[in-house]
């Protein structure tokens, strides 16, 4: 029986400037779980954030999507995670983040990245959302409320 270490697992690694850690849609969804798990027991707060990047100054789509995700992490802590979703669509774990901690967290991260337009929205634990599912499901909801209002916009329910 080979053991997999989560150093070889697909799409988990830190980033390679510091930071956070960039991870793939599965592994984000498993550690929102444990971090809520560990938040109820440990009484603290998580956010999830949505981020739709209209543009940025690369040339290629793919290449830009992994330059934005390992950007978004190398400007994270240590305990935060960034997945690439769909094209364009960034999800951020903040650990212990509540929301007014957001709209400067996704304001210095746009601005670093000089990006043409963005939208994103936000949910925090407790609050509203208590399962990754419920999580996720309401920051890109409130995403797409932000994009449709226009660019540059942070959505999140309080």
């Amino acid at each position: 029986m080979q053991r997999l270490t989560m150093s070889e697992s697909r799409g988990f690694y830190p980033s390679a400037g510091g930071g956070g850690w960039l991870v793939d849609d599965t592994l984000f969804r498993l550690l929102v779980d444990f971090e809520i798990q560990k938040a109820q027991r440990l009484r603290y707060s998580i956010a999830v954030v949505c981020v739709a990047v209209d543009g940025s100054p690369a040339e290629s789509r793919e290449a830009s999507a992994a330059s934005v995700a390992e950007s978004f992490a190398r400007h994270l802590r240590s305990t935060d995670a960034v997945a690439s979703w769909a094209q364009g669509w960034f999800y951020l774990l903040l650990v212990d983040a509540e929301p007014v901690h957001l709209s400067p967290i996704v304001g210095r991260l746009t601005t670093r990245l000089e990006m043409m337009g963005w939208s994103a929205g936000g949910a925090c634990y407790p609050g509203n959302a208590i399962r990754a599912d419920d999580m996720l499901r309401q920051a890109g909801d409130l995403m797409m409320r932000a994009r449709t209002a226009g660019v540059n916009r942070l959505y999140v329910e309080s």
